[in-house]
């Protein structure tokens, strides 16, 4: 299976859109996407901690109610989204491959469970493992994947990989063709492939891809 990173299903396409993740799923694709919780505890998809990179504003998603970010946003026609708004508009047909940036508190992972619960196609990722672990003290049955990057060494990998309450990995590209890797008995997701030669090279893969 095949995801589309941040909804860039072209290069015409601004990430974490309501227009990109709709344009993904008319292509077929599920999407991957990043959320944070506003002030106020509403979650929204958005990839950085702070609103400096996309907004040239100095603050933290954690600290900004989500009005006023609904409105700081709109007003640089690049409105972020809730969560609960992409959840709709999937219509329960595509996965969801819902990264938790941030450290959720148990509180906040209950609300977020809660929130998608009428959604089977839902898989909760995160780089901060914490967040799996504590979702599966909630709720054992619930999908997750452990996220790792490049400088995750491949013996903490395939320790991680034998906790049979995970469903999938969701690993760096560089670990495509590392053969210990390959040979664990784990669905796993290889991010981001950004060329078609790539896509092309790989495509036998899970593959998470954008702009192709």
């Amino acid at each position: 299976m095949h995801l589309i990173h941040r909804g860039l299903v072209n290069k015409k396409l601004e990430e974490n859109l309501l227009i990109s993740f709709q344009k993904s799923f008319n292509r077929g694709f599920g999407i991957e996407t990043d959320i944070h919780a506003t002030k106020d505890r509403e979650f929204v998809c958005f990839h950085d901690f702070t609103l400096k990179r996309t907004f040239n504003i100095s603050k933290s998603v954690k600290n900004v109610n989500y009005q006023k970010l609904k409105e700081i946003s709109k007003n640089k026609k690049a409105e972020i989204p809730l969560l609960k708004d992409l959840l709709k508009l999937s219509k329960n047909k595509f996965f969801l491959f819902i990264e938790i940036k941030p450290l959720f508190s148990k509180a906040l992972l209950k609300k977020l469970l809660n929130e998608t619960k009428n959604y089977s196609k839902c898989v909760f990722i995160s780089f901060k493992h914490k967040n799996i672990l504590d979702i599966l003290k909630i709720k054992k049955n619930t999908k997750v994947g452990l996220s790792f990057g490049t400088n995750t060494s491949v013996k903490n990998i395939v320790k991680q990989a034998k906790n049979k309450a995970i469903d999938c990995l969701i690993l760096d590209k560089s670990f495509l063709e590392n053969q210990k890797i390959n040979n664990l008995n784990k669905e796993k997701y290889f991010y981001t492939i950004k060329s078609k030669k790539e896509f092309s090279k790989y495509q036998n893969n899970n593959l998470i891809f954008e702009n192709l």
